[in-house]
């Protein structure tokens, strides 16, 4: 018998994703329930989104108290929670100002235009991108134009002119792309949907050079990458090499729709002004509750020090297992965004481990994502590697 739920949604909704036929029902911690009580070991966070995992009491309150008062106002107006937010977003991050945004396309869709009224603002002339292959910043036709996989293109091709493409930890692939006409490099310190491909310390140090002898921005997408996740609050400082504007979203919520793009205040100086952008939603007092309390709960759990202790013990369990079983050739990654090339169709062992009780996800070529929630344990990462080895087994 099909589950109604099911039947429900392909008969009504757009068929955009191929969804694997389990209905989520709730959550707590580190687990995922479905409506016939089928508890699932979560390694993928809805996609590296629920940092603090599920059922997180305190966010919860905070969430239901802001809700009884006001969810939504006209960002014509001051509210009490958007200031708040962005000075801790801002100082977690390393940035100077912020604007608020509903998702992590439209942190990156913000990015590109603040980069080209920066330019335009200082009448450089220059309006050109400069992205990386195996790149992804999104759905919408800014963020694909910059992302670095034809096949999310072409089907909407002719998208935003003016970009090229450089190999990623490939500095001289990128000095040959550079031209009077770069406004900004836009890359992430750590790829997720391309294939968990980590940039090297000379790779983000050129970027920078590049871009500070040239007046061009660079641009550090931290959408999947930031908030802990591979061992600093940002992937950035864990380089030492800070960019001109960051992107977030994801972990910043937990879960409620909340994105951001900051900037340092030399480019805020010459970018955005009024009338130039905005969001109807972005920064509502529900969004920046969450962020206000999510980075409030980070800090006193000390997330990041957790993914340093955790993290080591991820990396060894799965190096292991590119020790022990032919069909995984290789691991890579960093903190707690891994992931484990495959010889063997991912989308079949995937499919297997949920029938295990474990949820994993793919990244392109043939690779198996590992981004846990941050409170993830040992004892997880044991759970998870027993069910993953019968699913690698069976596929």
């Amino acid at each position: 018998m099909v589950n109604n739920k099911i039947q429900a949604a392909e008969e009504n909704l757009i068929h955009v994703y191929n969804r694997f036929p389990i209905v989520l029902d709730h959550g707590k911690g580190m687990y995922l329930y479905d409506t016939d009580g089928k508890e699932y070991l979560d390694f993928a966070a809805g996609i590296a989104v629920c940092g603090l995992g599920y059922g997180n009491e305190e966010l919860n309150e905070a969430l239901k108290a802001q809700i009884d008062k006001l969810c939504h106002t006209s960002n014509l107006y001051y509210h009490e929670s958007c200031g708040e937010a962005a000075k801790e977003l801002n100082r977690v991050s390393g940035m100077d100002r912020v604007f608020f945004t509903n998702s992590g396309t439209e942190a990156n869709e913000g990015a590109l235009k603040a980069a080209r009224r920066y330019a335009f603002t200082k009448k450089t002339g220059r309006y050109e991108f400069i992205a990386m292959e195996d790149s992804f910043h999104g759905r919408s036709f800014g963020a694909v134009s910059v992302t670095g996989h034809d096949s999310y293109r072409e089907p909407f091709a002719p998208v935003l002119p003016g970009v090229k493409f450089a190999k990623f930890n490939d500095l001289d692939s990128v000095k040959a792309l550079v031209s009077d006409k770069t406004c900004a490099i836009i890359l992430e310190p750590l790829q997720g949907e391309g294939g968990i491909h980590l940039a090297t310390q000379e790779f983000m140090e050129g970027i920078r050079k590049i871009c500070d002898d040239n007046d061009i921005l660079m641009i550090c997408d931290e959408v999947q990458c930031g908030m802990a996740r591979t061992g600093t609050m940002f992937a950035w400082q864990g380089f030492g090499v800070k960019p001109d504007i960051i992107t977030m979203a994801k972990a910043i919520g937990n879960g409620i729709p909340v994105g951001a793009f900051a900037m340092t205040e030399k480019v805020a100086e010459y970018s955005l002004q009024p009338g130039d952008h905005g969001a109807t939603y972005g920064g509502n007092p529900l969004a920046c509750t969450a962020v206000k309390k999510v980075i409030e709960i980070f800090e006193r759990e000390d997330i990041v020090g957790h993914v340093n202790q955790v993290a080591p013990f991820l990396t060894k369990r799965l190096d292991e297992l590119v020790d022990e079983m032919d069909c995984v050739t290789e691991r890579r990654g960093k903190g707690l965004m891994q992931g484990l090339v495959l010889s063997k169709p991912a989308g079949e062992v995937i499919s297997r481990a949920i029938a295990e009780g474990l949820l994993v996800i793919q990244a392109e070529g043939n690779v198996l994502r590992f981004v846990p929630p941050l409170i993830v344990e040992e004892k997880h990462i044991d759970e998870m590697i027993g069910k993953l080895k019968k699913a690698l087994i069976g596929a």
